[in-house]
């Protein structure tokens, strides 16, 4: 770990764009250099960060300060949020295909059950219990980049442990009018509580329904997997003239023969019965690579959704192994633009890995609602940032990378390593020429 003295002049230049959401200078220099160090420091806390930076002689801040005016201070996280999808849609512009991803990640804290949002449950990724967060995150991609345009944690639901110390508590009769108003109290809280909570799909609905009503993202339609379809959120889809794929399960009821089949056997059935209407596709997915696939398509009818395009895939051409079932509200679409569609869905788990791996998703310790959600935030502004970073590298890579038709995060951070350690040095030159020796430099840069 090495002592910060500026910030990279490309986060300076990216970071200059969300200026007028922040009232003060101070305030959006301390922002800015929180920033840097989810991406540059190796502890993504605040209090790690701030024993990162090195101030100028005379002009020290203290860490409550830093943390005040990055978590306390009054600027509007929502308006940093709208401000950042429009940055974005002015760099997506003319840039090819847009895809709008919708998923949902856990962020663990296994250490602490006081941090706001998270609480101990079954996790179904890691298969045993653990304690986390469940962020709901939308990620604009197109072939080169994946950017966050929107995050929000999803509040623990306690109903069933409140409703249980409801009944445990009750009395026969009350008696004194204190206890009256102490009752009502919590059974309010209890009936707030419940109706204040909101599952994923409804999540999903708010964000994308503000996303559209800003409407920075005319050209981009949406993939989401079955654990996000929902039937509000593809009428909200349908609604604002855009199209929509995702994956559907197996047990899905479909209409076939006249009657109520579900898509997994009906896909048996043709494997079986009829294996020459699976035609082959050259499918271009998101990242370049170009597959084989052998698909049936056919505009099907579900209950509540109405009529759709359903779209059987197999990826050996014997259809030996186990299909995926990809439905779309695009009734005029060849099965081919639909599979190339649904790979962008996969981009947003590039977003979730580089979050919780370089921007510290899970790293910081706040324990209130405000904080935890600036923190996510300002996670996303970090991840967008760095992509607009310069990529270098060094000689010595042979990697596919080398050639420089792509750019690996590694290759985007060690830039800005390079631009962080030019004002280190400018430091280190002037205080050398001011004849200081080395013993001084070092009590300046990491005090004892």
């Amino acid at each position: 770990m090495w002592p910060l003295v500026g910030l990279p002049a490309s986060l300076v230049r990216g970071l200059s764009a969300y200026r007028g959401v922040f009232f003060r200078d101070a305030g959006f220099a301390h922002v800015s250099r929180y920033v840097s160090g989810l991406l540059l420091s190796p502890y993504k806390t605040l209090q790690g960060i701030y024993s990162q930076w090195v101030f100028p002689e005379g002009e020290g801040v203290s860490r409550r300060a830093m943390h005040e005016a990055v978590f306390e201070a009054g600027w509007d996280r929502e308006a940093l949020m709208v401000q950042h999808r429009q940055v974005v849609a002015q760099r997506y512009a003319g840039q090819g295909r847009q895809v709008i991803g919708i998923d949902w990640t856990f962020a663990h804290h296994e250490h602490c059950q006081r941090i706001y949002g998270v609480k101990r449950s079954f996790d179904y990724v890691n298969n045993r219990m653990s304690r986390y967060q469940t962020v709901m995150t939308v990620a604009l991609s197109n072939r080169e980049s994946v950017d966050g345009i929107a995050v929000e944690v999803q509040a623990p639901q306690y109903e069933v442990e409140e409703k249980a110390y409801l009944e445990m508590t009750v009395q026969p009769s009350y008696e004194e009018m204190a206890q009256v108003r102490e009752r009502l109290l919590e059974l309010l809280h209890y009936q707030k509580n419940r109706l204040g909570y909101r599952k994923r799909t409804e999540m999903a609905v708010d964000l994308v329904g503000q996303i559209e009503a800003e409407g920075q993202f005319p050209q981009a339609h949406y993939a989401f997997d079955n654990g996000v379809l929902c039937r509000p959120l593809t009428a909200l889809i349908e609604q604002s003239g855009k199209h929509w794929v995702s994956e559907l399960e197996k047990t899905r009821l479909i209409v076939w023969d006249n009657r109520w089949q579900a898509v997994g056997s009906v896909a048996a059935e043709l494997r079986r019965e009829h294996p020459e209407s699976f035609r082959h596709y050259t499918v271009r997915t998101r990242n370049g690579q170009v597959k084989d696939c052998w698909a049936f398509s056919k505009v099907v009818r579900l209950r509540k959704y109405g009529r759709k395009r359903l779209v059987v895939v197999h990826e050996q051409a014997d259809l030996s192994d186990p299909p995926r079932f990809l439905l779309s509200d695009a009734l005029t679409w060849e099965s081919a633009r639909i599979m190339s569609t649904w790979s962008y869905r996969w981009s947003i788990e590039v977003f979730h890995e580089f979050c919780k791996q370089v921007a510290g998703f899970e790293a910081a310790q706040l324990r209130n609602e405000e904080g935890v959600k600036r923190h996510f935030c300002l996670s996303c502004l970090a991840q967008s940032l760095l992509q607009q970073a310069p990529a270098l590298g060094q000689t010595s890579e042979r990697l596919s990378f080398a050639d420089g038709t792509q750019q690996s995060i590694g290759q985007k951070q060690y830039g800005l390593m390079r631009e962080a350690f030019e004002p280190l040095l400018q430091l280190l030159k002037t205080y050398f020429d001011q004849g200081r020796s080395v013993t001084e430099v070092l009590e300046v840069l990491m005090p004892a």
